[in-house]
């Protein structure tokens, strides 16, 4: 890729998308996605924070991530108000769409995005929000997108114990009670370095196994939100140590 005619070619695409918050566009066969600064209009500028500020928040997060060899899209040009990262593949929400008839490659595609999760927890890091819409997948790699800037400070452990908590809520509210599949996929989250984080999980909801018995009725019935924490909370009490 020649940077300079490259750069010129994102210029032009700002100007087809002002204001826009995210946009997909292809250079030479290759797909890339436009992030800037969200324009925000009424009250919604009273509502948001800083658009740039955040946006300056999330570039600095990918390039810190970046530099702990973290599996995060790569920034491949940036400027005031807006940078460009490389596609990183199909999400593994989109991907339990397109292989619905082919279980074994999406076991597969869960097994080694659980194996990730725990690889970055291994590193010493969390990623905020581990949902399955922010977890990608192309041809065996795995890379996360969206990650919660704001996280400094805040205790590792707990961050990667809401992660796990995240993931296995998104697994459930994606999948519904499909409880073999789902248990495979935590196994390679635990055989790949996240034993200690899932029995601090396991510890940490045994205060709030009363919710077990008082969401049973909703097990089936519930919204898309309530329902996977009954079966959350189902794994951590029926799978064994």
């Amino acid at each position: 890729m020649e940077q300079p005619k490259f750069n010129q070619y994102v210029l032009r695409v700002l100007e087809a998308h002002p204001g826009e918050r995210i946009c997909s566009f292809e250079y030479e066969g290759k797909k890339y996605w436009l992030k800037q600064a969200e324009t925000l209009q009424g009250a919604m500028r009273v509502l948001k924070p800083n658009p740039q500020l955040a946006l300056e928040k999330e570039k600095q997060t990918l390039e810190h991530l970046a530099s702990r060899s973290a599996p995060v899209p790569r920034i491949v040009q940036s400027d005031k108000g807006y940078f460009v990262v490389e596609d990183v593949g199909v999400t593994v929400r989109e991907w339990l769409i397109l292989k619905s008839q082919d279980k074994p490659g999406m076991q597969q595609i869960l097994n080694d995005s659980a194996a990730a999760l725990a690889g970055l927890h291994s590193m010493g890091l969390a990623h905020g929000r581990p949902a399955l819409r922010d977890i990608s997948w192309q041809q065996g790699q795995v890379t996360f997108i969206d990650f919660e800037a704001n996280q400094k400070g805040k205790d590792m452990l707990m961050q990667q114990i809401r992660d796990l908590l995240v993931y296995i809520h998104s697994l459930y509210r994606y999948m519904g009670p499909a409880n073999e599949a789902i248990t495979q996929a935590i196994a390679s989250y635990r055989l790949a370095g996240g034993e200690a984080i899932w029995r601090e999980a396991k510890s940490f909801l045994v205060s709030w196994q009363w919710l077990y018995l008082l969401l049973r009725p909703f097990r089936d019935i519930g919204g898309r939100d309530l329902k996977p924490i009954y079966w959350v909370l189902w794994h951590f009490r029926n799978i064994p140590l």
